[in-house]
């Protein structure tokens, strides 16, 4: 939480409280014009087995709140308010939060990278003093509580039965496939066209009376003196 949301959730647990509920903390953020105002609520834990947050509960912390908000006047300028159960990727505020979900996977920003990086995502394996450790990429990395700007739980989605269950084991890997002993398919060769014969000599006729036999010089005719 920024310090201006944890400002305002100090502010309003009481008041959250004192209608059966928990404030599990705010979220702040400012824009041009009109800021945002978005608190998440929740039953206490002794009865989440019993008692799931409703529409009726939201209505209720919505109308509470806003009328302390208009007495403490703790944002200026608009602003819009936004009553919210955590959902199942359930918001991490505190210290507390995060020892209640030990051994659950947790997405997290950090304010200030971190052995070069600013997000991560693992289980949460304990808390350490001030601190978080996680198991990111088979390696324990501890966070400092105050080094987190925001958290998320990430959902384990087979759990909850949205999810196919994995297979056992590994699946086989299938062999490599082997070289076709086959023999090849016969290669189809285009069809030889047949040649074409040369055309038959054609047998002489008769010859007719005056014809010449071709390359042949016509007769001289006598001339009349």
């Amino acid at each position: 939480m920024s310090d201006k949301a944890r400002q305002i959730a100090n502010l309003l647990s009481p008041t959250v409280q004192a209608l059966g509920l928990e404030l599990l903390g705010a979220e702040y953020l400012p824009a041009p014009g009109s800021a945002t105002l978005r608190l998440y609520i929740d039953v206490p834990e002794a009865e989440l087995a019993t008692r799931m947050v409703n529409i009726e509960d939201c209505e209720a912390v919505s109308r509470e709140v806003s009328a302390q908000l208009d007495v403490e006047d703790p944002i200026t300028g608009n602003y819009t308010l936004e009553v919210s159960s955590p959902g199942i990727d359930r918001p991490l505020f505190t210290l507390a939060q995060f020892a209640r979900h030990q051994g659950e996977s947790a997405k997290v920003v950090l304010r200030i990278p971190q052995e070069g990086r600013r997000r991560l995502q693992g289980p949460i394996v304990r808390i350490e003093g001030g601190g978080i450790v996680f198991l990111v990429d088979n390696a324990e990395m501890s966070v400092a509580f105050e080094n987190v700007d925001k958290a998320r739980l990430v959902p384990d989605w087979v759990a909850l039965g949205l999810a196919p269950q994995p297979k056992k084991g590994a699946a086989a890997k299938a062999p490599p496939k082997k070289p076709d002993a086959r023999k090849p398919a016969p290669v189809k060769k285009a069809a030889k066209k047949k040649p074409v014969g040369k055309p038959a000599p054609r047998k002489a006729g008769p010859k007719q009376p005056g014809q010449r036999k071709p390359n042949q010089p016509a007769a001289k005719r006598p001339r009349a003196e």
